[in-house]
């Protein structure tokens, strides 16, 4: 099978992984909605089930051949580090503020240049930490973290950060062969097998609303993977990452538009800083542009 050389396309890139973080945010909203009365476990599952089945249209049109691979164990592993993080994310929802679980979960840029400089040799340069960093910076103004951040607990968050910056580098790695669309397949699946092991002791009954909340969570987060997957193949993490830093800014639209949280000045500069963390994304992406 002949294979692809990896893509470098930061605009369109950048446009998809902004897309992926409304999604993401929208998937927060969901699952803060239904975690009040659903656990962990059951969550997971059903967001990676419905995974599963979000493809089965295309497996009864096309058949399985869109899904036949001969690197199985990269999906597997990749399988490992997305639904680590995944447990690891969704416990320290439950375990911390919502300000520091979120902070652990926007930490992941911040490994993932640095990860993709060490595992695929794709450039690094002080531009791209700096771009990274600002982002940050700006997601701790916006998150306003309180000292709940340095609880042992914590480093589960961390863990999630690291987990999920191998997951996105992962991806990256198999973008020469495989689609987002299989590498989505192949998470959903593996996923859904891995963490149905939990229900023995956890499961729950479900009311109906619970249900339609849970395929919701599983819709979007399965959507939201598949635009991510192709914006991480069409472009290194060190020049796009800081756009991941949005979703923060959306979940601040919709706890105002929902809830009436009202940001404070501190999230309006924290915004700001992301923003202009993402300009700079964009600028440097047609600088090269109109070099090459």
């Amino acid at each position: 099978m002949a294979e692809l050389s990896r893509s470098d396309h930061p605009r369109q890139g950048a446009l998809l992984l902004a897309l992926s973080a409304l999604l993401f945010a929208i998937m927060g909203v969901l699952i803060r909605e239904v975690s009040s009365g659903v656990n962990n476990e059951t969550v997971v599952f059903f967001r990676n089930l419905v995974g599963v089945f979000y493809f089965l249209p295309m497996i009864l049109l096309r058949g399985f051949q869109p899904f036949r691979t001969q690197r199985l164990g990269n999906h597997f592993l990749r399988t490992f580090y997305g639904l680590g993080a995944m447990y690891c994310f969704f416990y320290a929802i439950a375990h911390l503020p919502l300000a520091d679980a979120m902070v652990f979960t926007y930490a992941a840029p911040v490994f993932t240049p640095l990860l993709a400089w060490w595992w695929l040799r794709e450039s690094l340069t002080p531009r791209m930490m700096f771009m990274v960093l600002l982002g940050f910076a700006g997601v701790l103004l916006v998150a306003k973290p309180t000292g709940a951040l340095f609880d042992p607990k914590g480093l589960i968050g961390i863990g999630a950060s690291l987990l999920a910056a191998c997951a996105f580098v992962s991806i990256r790695a198999m973008s020469d062969t495989e689609p987002a669309s299989r590498i989505v397949f192949y998470f959903s699946s593996f996923s859904a097998l891995l963490s149905s092991i939990p229900l023995i002791w956890a499961w729950q009954p479900l009311t109906l609303e619970q249900v339609l909340l849970l395929i919701g969570v599983g819709l979007v987060a399965t959507t939201s993977q598949l635009v991510m997957s192709r914006a991480y193949a069409l472009a290194p993490p060190g020049k796009i990452g800081p756009f991941s830093y949005l979703a923060i800014v959306f979940s601040g639209l919709f706890a105002w538009l929902l809830w009436q949280e009202v940001p404070g000045l501190s999230s309006w500069i924290g915004a700001l800083l992301i923003f202009f963390s993402t300009l700079l994304s964009i600028s440097q992406s047609s600088g090269r542009s109109s070099k090459g």
